[in-house]
């Protein structure tokens, strides 16, 4: 095992518990729809004593907002989330978890954190164990939700582990509520023998796309003034998720149609189908048009926002770490060039050579690309139009 970071401190703890509450308070607003996630969630906690539930997610797919939107409405959630510095490795998550679990439960015959609490699964799960019979005898349930579940380094722990060293048997009244982007079965960092489910939120076009449009609908319809001392930080919101909450935003979005004489009805149903049903693409192109980036409609063809630009920067770095690696950027150069997704067999032979690399490395990405499969093959291609485009320009 690598090197470990210095294990957090109770000073940490607090930082980290101030951190998350600041994240669910700035980034509920301006939440829509999602019912068939949340149905989804709540027949599994109804259906079984215990169990993991996942949501899986091309980046920008809203994961993160329903999460949030739960915890909202279900505070007794414990929240952890890994994509915030610094918050991606087991001996973080551990402790942070059994220091809430400690705080939340009374009749815990382990009041402190051992020393050696974040060395694998054991103290956590020993804690969930001394407090299982108490949920049961009140009928509650313990549910720990972690956001970002790619962003962990599982470099960073013991190989063959649960990734955060998640516990692999659950006792009676524990479910995890966990988000992450697509993964291959095979590479999920999770061994569980407790119930399972998983909701791939691609799998559901429709009710994504009725989402987005309302989405939409919802940030040109301007809000109702308030008085100024009540305003607060609904001013001062910049999460991607939140456009149109600063009270002169939505006027402006209305005020930009009716400049340009574009057909609201139109706008929607257009930018609805660009979307691919991507919250993040949505949120950033309106937030564009409100900053006043876009002096013509034209440029939405042709100019990607620059919150977004710096996304998709983001993705780039991780898909390729190392500057001057020319196969890795071969390999993405031929993605972006196709509008439509291409098999591995087909990028060999552009490239004249061996299939298994790209494979190997196609794999590596795989979050961030939308390989449908076809009977006897498989085709990749990027999880969204507007990234390709991004590629295109390196």
């Amino acid at each position: 095992m690598n090197s470990t970071p210095r294990p957090p401190t109770v000073n940490n703890y607090l930082d980290t518990q101030q951190q998350f509450t600041e994240v669910i308070n700035t980034k509920n607003a301006n939440f829509i729809g999602r019912d068939f996630v949340f149905t989804a969630i709540n027949n599994f906690l109804h259906r079984y004593n215990r169990g993991y539930f996942t949501i899986i997610g091309a980046p920008g797919s809203g994961k993160s907002a329903i999460i949030f939107k739960y915890i909202q409405e279900n505070p007794h959630v414990i929240y952890y989330n890994a994509e915030l510095e610094g918050k991606n490795h087991a001996e973080e998550f551990l402790t942070y978890i059994c220091s809430q679990i400690i705080a939340n439960f009374q009749n815990i015959s382990l009041p402190n954190l051992p020393d050696n609490a974040t060395e694998g699964s054991w103290f956590l799960s020993l804690l969930l164990q001394q407090i299982s019979e108490n949920l049961l005898q009140a009928n509650q349930k313990l549910i720990i939700a972690i956001d970002g579940l790619n962003c962990i380094n599982r470099n960073l722990q013991t190989p063959g582990t649960n990734i955060f060293y998640l516990p692999r048997y659950l006792p009676h009244g524990v479910y995890f509520l966990l988000s992450r982007h697509p993964f291959l079965s095979d590479n999920s960092g999770l061994l569980i023998e407790a119930p399972v489910q998983s909701l791939n939120l691609a799998d559901y076009p429709k009710e994504n796309n009725r989402d987005i449009q309302a989405y939409i609908i919802k940030n040109l319809t301007p809000l109702t003034p308030l008085p100024y001392e009540v305003m607060g930080e609904q001013e001062s919101s910049n999460s991607p998720f939140l456009v149109g909450e600063k009270l002169g935003e939505r006027s402006i979005l209305k005020s930009w149609l009716n400049t340009h004489q574009i057909n609201e009805a139109k706008f929607i149903a257009n930018l609805t189908n660009r979307s691919e049903n991507n919250f993040m693409y949505v949120s950033q192109v309106l937030a564009a048009i409100a900053d006043g980036f876009y002096s013509e409609p034209s440029q939405l063809e042709t100019s990607l926002p620059p919150g977004l630009e710096s996304y998709y920067q983001q993705h780039l770095q991780k898909m390729l770490p190392s500057k001057g690696e020319d196969f890795p950027l071969a390999v993405l150069k031929v993605l972006a060039q196709q509008t439509q997704p291409i098999s591995v067999a087909d990028i060999a032979e552009i490239l004249d050579t061996d299939e298994y690399e790209i494979e190997e490395l196609l794999e590596n990405w795989v979050e961030f690309l939308n390989p449908p499969s076809i009977p006897g093959n498989i085709f990749y291609g990027f999880y969204h139009s507007s990234f390709r485009d991004a590629v295109n320009k390196i």
